[in-house]
């Protein structure tokens, strides 16, 4: 298993794919994290990385987006290292980290670090609240918006720029049926628009609605990775199927 390269590929072209993990590692303190990871992703879409808490799947996001560098192994996003593809992406982690500013100056900080012209902003700000359902909230305090609004001004705030890839670390992690309804919105519209999603999470049912292929990690290792028909119709991995089945694994 080690020295397989998974597959799932539906053709897409995408300046950042394939993404090539090769034979990928981490270690921490001696504790083997990410164990002899394979695969190659060709397509666009919504990648979801699931397993039940421990896995590895935040750890492996991170690798993926650069802010930990591997212990071992090969990892390119289609041409480019690790490095200079970060400039293409953006993250999300489970706690929204937002400026002390309102909903409008959260997105137009980052306008301003990257020197977008003043004359752009406010199209690209009125774009990026649409698409995060809080049009009519940019005057409001940033910190007094609902958990599932600030998630979703979190992720607005990181696709502002149009990057390539959007990285998201189980997004809706203690939020009601309601802000994850509103949450998934947003992810699917992010996707349709043209960026490639990564997204850690443990629930399954969530899994369901928005993969369009699956990672199934476990103790560190990629056991399975499959279309999502594919995976949630007959995984072929054993501990797959028992986790699907809502049995604990680990």
């Amino acid at each position: 298993m080690a020295d397989e390269v998974k597959t799932v590929d539906t053709t897409d072209e995408h300046p950042l794919l394939p993404l090539v993990a090769r034979r990928l590692q981490f270690a921490i303190d001696g504790r083997q994290i990410i164990r002899d990871v394979s695969f190659r992703i060709e397509s666009s879409g919504r990648t979801v990385i699931l397993g039940p808490n421990g896995a590895g799947k935040s750890v492996m996001l991170r690798l993926l987006h650069g802010l930990l560098r591997p212990t071992g192994g090969e990892l390119h996003w289609g041409e480019l290292s690790v490095a200079r593809a970060r400039g293409q992406q953006a993250m999300v982690s489970q706690q929204p980290v937002l400026l002390r500013r309102t909903v409008t100056g959260n997105l137009r900080h980052v306008l301003n670090v990257k020197g977008i012209a003043k004359e752009r902003h406010q199209a690209m700000v009125e774009a990026a609240l649409q698409q995060a359902g809080l049009d009519g909230l940019g005057p409001r305090a940033a910190r007094t918006l609902s958990g599932g609004q600030q998630q979703r001004l979190a992720i607005a705030r990181a696709c502002v720029l149009r990057p390539e890839v959007l990285l998201l670390d189980e997004p809706t992690a203690n939020l009601d049926p309601a802000a994850v309804r509103g949450v998934e919105e947003m992810v699917r519209a992010v996707a349709a628009a043209g960026t490639k999603i990564l997204m850690t999470t443990h629930d399954i049912a969530q899994a369901r609605r928005l993969a369009d292929d699956v990672m199934f990690l476990n103790q560190g290792r990629l056991l399975e990775h499959a279309s999502a028909q594919a995976f949630f119709e007959s995984p072929q991995d054993p501990l797959a199927a028992r986790f699907l089945a809502g049995e604990l694994v680990g």
